[in-house]
């Protein structure tokens, strides 16, 4: 037990008075010597003291503030520890491409195609930033026994939260990217070396993960290329990619006969490759409308329910209100002896 002022402790001995107090007035009665000894009353009397002494020891203590410090339990459960990597650039803050053109769309003027395209509208109109953070709650919301840790980025990354398994503290974290507007510039080399830190001096007790969710890529200069691909082999990490489609971009999954040198200028498959040489496990996921993101985030959430062990931290907790209730019962006990006491004889 630990206390916020231990130094009220110091007045503890004060609580011993009331065994050296005098009783009380004592009442006119002739012939007390013939009176015989009445050992009921004595014992009370010195109930009566050590009810005082609990009194004040139990108001000294609790005045001092005792409490149990917070402590740590081992637990096993099914999931793994998830590194978010939220993409806050102002591309973000724009809709969905939509889905890709095919053949078998619909066409025509008919009440029915005109009320699909005014659907689709509607949903394209969903910032991708906003749609991906109500489904990432959604997400982390079904994974009870997954320890999370957040970062945003844009120029540079910023840590959210450490690895936790709170879900109010990470909706929290979800919803405090929702402020303000991003900046128009992304550096996801520096956000995925962050991300992998984050697994620094920490023991290895089940899945590693680092879920980007991003509109968009990044060509990676060779330090930052052989920076993330040491840390990826040295941590054990999955890579999940979340590739939210902006309109005109190609897309990571091309079509056949596409020329590759045609689609490596493209920033987001040049990352694709990069992603698909590191030799560590990946996936990705391409998302050009609302209804797709959740399938791709529904596919990680069957993927990775391995065994995971973890360190759960249990909170401090204030006994401090149990304490002063043994002192407001021992007063009101006193107080009941006082009004009980006879004061002169009938």
């Amino acid at each position: 037990m630990s206390f916020d002022h231990p130094w009220l402790l110091w007045l503890l001995p004060l609580a011993l008075l009331p065994l050296f107090a005098r009783s009380g007035r004592a009442l006119d009665n002739g012939w007390a010597a013939l009176m015989p000894r009445d050992r009921s009353s004595d014992l009370l009397g010195w109930a009566l003291r050590i009810i005082g002494v609990l009194a004040l020891a139990a108001l000294d203590i609790g005045m001092a503030g005792p409490y149990w410090p917070e402590y740590e339990v081992e637990r096993i459960g099914k999931g793994a520890e998830i590194v978010l990597v939220l993409d806050r650039s102002r591309s973000m803050d724009q809709g969905f491409a939509g889905a890709r053109p095919s053949g078998a769309a619909m066409k025509g003027t008919s009440p029915e195609v005109i009320d699909y395209y005014m659907k689709q509208s509607s949903r394209m109109r969903e910032s991708k930033g906003k749609v991906a953070r109500q489904l990432l709650s959604e997400f982390i919301a079904k994974r009870q026994d997954d320890r999370f840790g957040m970062i945003v980025f844009s120029t540079l990354p910023i840590r959210v939260l450490e690895f936790t398994q709170k879900n109010e503290a990470i909706q929290a974290a979800i919803a405090a990217g929702d402020v303000g507007r991003g900046l128009s510039e992304t550096n996801i080399g520096l956000a995925l070396q962050s991300a992998l830190s984050s697994f620094d001096d920490r023991p290895y007790t089940g899945s590693r993960i680092v879920m980007l969710v991003s509109d968009g890529g990044d060509r990676l200069d060779t330090d930052a290329r052989e920076r993330i691909a040491y840390l990826a082999r040295k941590h054990r990490v999955t890579f999940y990619w979340i590739y939210l489609r902006s309109t005109n971009s190609p897309g990571l999954i091309q079509e056949k006969g596409e020329a590759p040198e045609s689609v490596e200028s493209v920033p987001e498959y040049a990352l694709h490759r990069f992603f698909e040489s590191l030799g560590t496990s990946y996936r990705a996921y391409e998302a050009s409308d609302p209804e797709a993101l959740k399938k791709a985030i529904d596919a990680v959430n069957r993927l990775e329910n391995l065994p995971i062990t973890y360190l759960d931290t249990m909170p401090r907790r204030d006994v401090s209100a149990p304490v002063l209730g043994v002192a407001l019962g021992c007063i009101l006990l006193l107080l009941a002896a006082n009004l009980a006491e006879i004061r002169r004889w009938a």
